[in-house]
């Protein structure tokens, strides 16, 4: 299917002389003279190879059908991660490279969208919030405001984030899954 550069967006598969690329980012650019341009970054499916192309905003560029479905999160090992369609209950596995950054935030059973080129997983969509424990933080200091100023935490996944100063170890709190930024203490 044909589309105009100018329409792709982050997460679009595209095809590129017979090669299958996933959009990690993508910028329309309108100088002040001259033609505007859209500015998409990359990576090849096949091998994970980044590139950075540039296109006039009308040009026409092959983006891939692809179907987004509901997984259930199973589990990782050596090969990559594995999930199952929650409507058919097939089993498909995930390279790593695939899940890239969102990886720390794969908690069992959470339900992600993947976006499937046939049987071949090329994209993944987090929930937007996860729900993660404190393992390890600063005590709470006496007479400290808690206007600005938030203390480093590592979470239960390994990542460090900034909380409130009256947040302490064993707390669960929500945080984003695009950044890890803290959002709220969990209501559970």
């Amino acid at each position: 299917m044909k589309v105009i550069a100018s329409s792709i967006r982050k997460g679009n598969v595209i095809e590129q002389d017979g090669k299958l690329y996933v959009v990690l980012t993508a910028e329309n650019i309108h100088p002040g003279k001259g033609t505007p341009v859209s500015q998409i970054e990359m990576r090849r499916i096949s091998d994970g190879v980044k590139i950075s192309e540039r296109y006039k905003t009308t040009d026409q560029v092959e983006k891939a059908t692809i179907e987004d479905h509901n997984f259930n999160y199973l589990y990782e090992d050596p090969d990559g991660f594995h999930f199952m369609n929650t409507e058919n209950f097939d089993q498909v596995q995930v390279p790593k490279d695939v899940i890239g950054n969102a990886a720390p935030y794969l908690q069992e059973n959470m339900t992600v969208k993947l976006s499937l080129h046939g049987v071949v997983p090329v994209a993944i969509q987090m929930p937007q919030r996860a729900t993660l424990e404190v393992v390890d933080t600063e005590p709470v200091t006496k007479g400290q405001t808690a206007s600005s100023s938030y203390k480093p935490a590592i979470l239960s996944n390994g990542v460090r984030t900034l909380v409130p100063p009256h947040i302490g170890t064993g707390t669960r709190i929500v945080i984003m899954t695009e950044d890890g930024s803290y959002v709220e203490r969990a209501k559970d």
